[in-house]
């Protein structure tokens, strides 16, 4: 069994900024995670540019520098490999955990590779890996996908996309432009109040004039092979359909969370309980970083707030060792 001092489950650029602190105090970790390196990123559309600018998605004091004035996908990916080799980061990839439990004053882990005996484990596991569900009829069929990654599968195909948000709105445009026949689904009024402020005017103006359809306070209520079925204000309509893009957000793992012991409050937007001052749980010992302390407020905590994370978390744990 391997003995570390913290065990980092979760290997996005919040994981990383732990790792990177850890090695600086001279404290021994490993950094675990279930896909490849930067995993949520990697899974990002292949054209995604950052809301963020370069210098905010930085960690560990590397420049990243960007060709354009935000950073695309492609990038990011090459900054945070960069950056994992520049320190000698202890990965260990595509290795998922499946076992946690504490023993008086130290951590049994099991992973799909081997265990680990650690002295405190840190959580930054994000929250794209489970979209939020729609709920529907239909909505497991092969035609609906919660993951957008390019536009030219749907060339000249019906896309339903549903949602207002960055997601959604970056879809709907790029498939449009790639020769699909686009419809909005939105919930509320009009599209998100997050929207990127770039993409806002692209966005209505497609609307305005007519090149992509967007349906307001309407939700689908049914999915078939040829057609979506939904509701608005007017009654329930169904319009002609090949594929369904439902982007509607993502969520953090709780049952991992729960099964580790972390108790949820379900009464304020399902937090994990953590005190603020030091990310530490409710389990002593066990820590949070990153996305996943918002719970479903997956707005509130970015790379460029929650890096902070990293250096409180790893100084208690130097103070204690």
């Amino acid at each position: 069994m391997e003995q570390v001092d913290v065990l980092i489950i979760g290997a996005g650029p919040i994981g990383l900024a732990c790792g990177i602190e850890a090695q600086k105090r001279n404290l021994s970790y490993v950094i675990i995670d279930k896909g490849t390196l930067v995993n949520s990123l990697y899974n990002y559309p292949l054209g995604m540019t950052f809301f963020s600018t370069s210098e905010k998605l930085e960690i560990g004091d590397v420049p990243f520098v960007s060709h354009n004035p935000k950073p695309t996908r492609s990038e990011a990916l090459e900054y945070y490999r960069r950056v994992a080799q520049h320190f000698n980061l202890d990965t260990r990839l595509y290795e998922s955990v499946e076992f946690l439990e504490k023993n008086e004053d130290t951590f049994r882990i099991v992973t799909s590779k081997q265990s680990y005996e650690a002295k405190s484990v840190v959580i930054a596991t994000g929250f794209y890996d489970l979209p939020h569900k729609i709920h529907v009829p239909g909505e497991d069929l092969e035609k609906v996908m919660h993951y957008y990654r390019e536009p030219h599968p749907f060339y000249n195909q019906k896309v339903a996309v549903v949602g207002a948000s960055n997601s959604a709105i970056d879809a709907a445009l790029e498939c449009y432009r790639k020769g699909a026949e686009v419809t909005l689904i939105i919930r509320g009024e009009s599209v998100g109040p997050r929207v990127k402020y770039w993409v806002r005017p692209d966005i209505e103006n497609r609307i305005a004039e007519g090149s992509i359809q967007a349906i307001y306070n309407a939700q689908l209520t049914k999915i078939e092979s040829d057609q979506v079925f939904y509701k608005d204000p007017s009654g329930e309509h169904a319009i002609d359909n090949d594929f369904v893009l439902a982007l509607t957000g993502y969520e953090p793992d709780f049952s991992f969370l729960e099964e580790c012991g972390v108790a949820i409050d379900e009464e304020d937007h399902k937090i994990p309980v953590h005190n603020p001052e030091t990310m530490e749980t409710n389990i002593s010992g066990l820590y949070l970083a990153g996305v996943i302390c918002g719970g479903l407020q997956t707005h509130k905590w970015f790379i460029e707030n929650s890096r902070i994370h990293a250096e409180i978390i790893m100084n208690q744990l130097a103070e204690k060792k």
